[in-house]
């Protein structure tokens, strides 16, 4: 089974570029982020057209995360417990009933610029209910995986020019031992299991030739529980796809597991 990140950017500015990755990768389960549309626009008929069963946590013209899957999905959840108050659409969650059940956690994690501030004050305090909620989900035993744009570069080899992030709230310490502590819970981070060293990103910003000069970043992750980990057969990042017609400044990033 194939499982797959990607922040999109905008379901309309994509709406070409989406099916044309989904129709080329074939994977069975996506997570998108960004998709900048509330629940009702969002052009679910397209996809499932293209036999996906489609979940949404929608939010107007800001980000919004969505689940796609061509198995059913059940006991779908939306928005991170823990604050009540929090009505930005960032998480979303479901089992997905493939032959051997997944429940997956589509996330997109704050920015956090411009730090210090609220709004770092503010992604440090969602990584925390992230933290409590994976804590609970290990608690069950059941396999599970978080996927998405998680904006932190985890270590100076995920920076094409780490020197230029150092006072960035994707690379602060503070931001980089909050991600640490949910791997030290017990989860995996799919990429690194099987691929080491330097030179392989998920972004590009738009500005500067950011893509042309390949300098890029390492943001966008999935995470395995163990019992998720113990499927884990092969891992990629789509890079093809930054070059193509309007593409997002991120690419995808998949995981295959055993069925």
């Amino acid at each position: 089974m194939k499982i797959a990140t990607f922040n999109i950017n905008g379901i309309k500015a994509r709406i070409e570029a989406l099916p044309r990755w989904l129709e080329e990768a074939q994977p069975d389960v996506v997570c998108l982020q960004e998709i900048k549309s509330v629940d009702e626009a969002f052009p679910r008929e397209i996809f499932e057209d293209m036999g996906y069963h489609v979940e949404t946590h929608g939010q107007k013209s800001f980000n919004g995360v969505a689940i796609l899957s061509k198995f059913p999905l059940e006991d779908v959840t939306r928005g991170l417990p823990g604050d009540a108050a929090d009505e930005q659409a960032r998480w979303i969650e479901a089992v997905v009933l493939s032959p051997r059940p997944i429940r997956v956690c589509g996330l997109y994690l704050p920015n956090g610029n411009p730090a210090p501030g609220p709004k770092y004050d503010y992604k440090l305090a969602w990584m925390a209910r992230m933290e409590a909620r994976v804590r609970a989900l290990l608690a069950t035993e059941e396999p599970f995986l978080c996927a998405g744009d998680y904006n932190i570069i985890p270590q100076a080899e995920d920076a094409a020019r780490p020197e230029a992030w150092t006072e960035d709230a994707l690379f602060l310490p503070a931001s980089r031992a909050a991600f640490r502590r949910m791997l030290h819970l017990g989860l995996t981070e799919a990429f690194r299991a099987r691929v080491q060293g330097g030179g392989h990103y998920s972004f590009w910003d738009y500005q500067a030739g950011a893509w042309e000069r390949n300098n890029g970043i390492r943001i966008d992750h999935l995470l395995l529980s163990p019992q998720a980990a113990d499927r884990l057969l092969d891992v990629g990042i789509d890079k093809a796809t930054r070059a193509g017609d309007k593409p997002s400044d991120h690419v995808p990033v998949w995981a295959m597991l055993s069925d």
